[in-house]
This record gives C-alpha cells, structure tokens and sequence, in this order.
C-alpha cells in the first residue's frame, strides 16, 4: 500500500480511474432511465464522455458488457440526437465514436432534441384540442362548463409556451441562455 512518500503505481491509478468511470456510467445510466431515457444508451453516451478520447464499438461492448446489436442501436439514436458523432483512426478501419466534452454544449443539444420530441408535439396537440371548443357563448351551463375547460387549456398552454420559450433561449447557438439561466438559479435561496 502507497504511502504519503510513495506515489501509487500507475496500475492502482489506472484502476482508480475504471473504478470511478464505471460509477459514472451506472449513475448517469440511472438518472437517465428515470427520464424515460433507454439507460444502455445513456450508458454508452457517459461512456464517451469520461473516457474523453474516441472509442470504438467492440470497446464499448467489452466495457459495458453488452450485445453488438445493443451497441449499434444505441450509437445510432445517439447519432441521431446528435450527441454522438463518427470519427476515424488513421491507419485503423474501425469505426470510434465520441460525443462532446463542453457540457454546456451537451445540455443545449440534449435540451434541444427533449424540446423536438416533447415539448413541440405537447403545444400541437394542446392548440388543435383548444380549437375543438373554439369560443363558448356563456349564456348557458354548457357554455359556461366549456369557457371554464378553454380557461384551464389556456392556462396550460400559456404555461407551455413559456417553457418553450425558455427553451428556445437556453438552446441558441450561443447558449447564454442556459448558462446565464443556472448561475441566476443557482444564485436563489
């Protein structure tokens, strides 16, 4: 065992480092199935991220214990997300993927494709449902029972809107949107 004076062995390092990637990876893997995100392909894309360096398929299966199959589909949803990206190795055949280290970068591409597949299909459906009940002449008890469900629609839509909203500013290009956003939270007691 290392002492203050002795440095550790670079295998003890090496091992430290595996040990600590690993728990990423199943904590990342966790947070993101209670998202609703498939948790091997979270896995994977935390994988990418702590190594830092390109890593090809039959690494990923090795270190995640997981079917070829498995890998492919998952590297292409990432793909498709566009968090995950193709590179080449000179002088090696084999395909390595990386994904971006900017966190910022990572969140705004996470929150922009969250946004696509979640938010924008929310607001269609909440204004074709709002123009099914149109304008309600509150003269009768139909009527009034109609205007009171437009009035909890709209509320949801106003608020839906606002969230899109901030989301279309914490996604732009330049993301100082998202960043200003978290340190002013951040900064509430």
């Amino acid at each position: 065992m290392p002492t203050e004076t002795q440095p550790a062995s670079e295998d003890s390092q090496g091992d430290v480092i595996r040990e600590s990637q690993d728990r990423f990876v199943n904590a990342w893997g966790k947070m993101a199935s209670s998202w609703g995100i498939p948790r091997t392909m979270a896995e994977i894309h935390a994988l990418l991220y702590i190594c830092g360096d390109p890593v090809n398929t039959d690494e990923v299966m090795e270190r995640l214990q997981i079917s070829r199959g498995n890998t492919s589909m998952s590297l292409r949803a990432l793909i498709d997300w566009g968090l995950v990206s193709r590179v080449h190795k000179r002088g090696d055949r084999k395909e390595y993927f990386e994904t971006e280290q900017d966190v910022w970068k990572l969140f705004r591409t996470i929150l922009r494709e969250r946004k696509k597949r979640e938010i924008d299909p929310i607001l269609v459906s909440l204004h074709e449902i709002r123009d099914l009940t149109g304008r309600a002449e509150v003269s009768s008890e139909a009527g009034r029972a109609i205007a009171a469900h437009n009035r909890r629609l709209d509320d949801m839509l106003e608020f839906i809107e606002m969230v899109d909203g901030l989301a279309e500013r914490f996604i732009s290009p330049q993301g100082r949107g998202l960043k200003l956003a978290a340190k002013m939270l951040s900064k509430v007691s």
